[in-house]
């Protein structure tokens, strides 16, 4: 495992948490937050995921 695939999980993880309090504030701004950082750690840990793809593949 390396550090985009851990930081990658670690920002999906804080935006699920950030989507789910705007939902339970009833706050539009911190969830479309929280489902952008989720977003951005997905694509994070894909980024991961290829690496450790290209790096097995060697």
């Amino acid at each position: 495992m390396n550090k985009d695939q851990i930081k990658g999980r670690v920002e999906e993880a804080k935006g699920k948490v950030k989507e789910a309090a705007g939902v339970i504030l009833d706050d539009k701004g911190m969830e479309l937050e929280g489902n952008v950082q989720k977003n951005v750690g997905k694509v994070q840990k894909g980024l991961g995921d290829l690496k450790e793809d290209i790096k097995d593949a060697d």
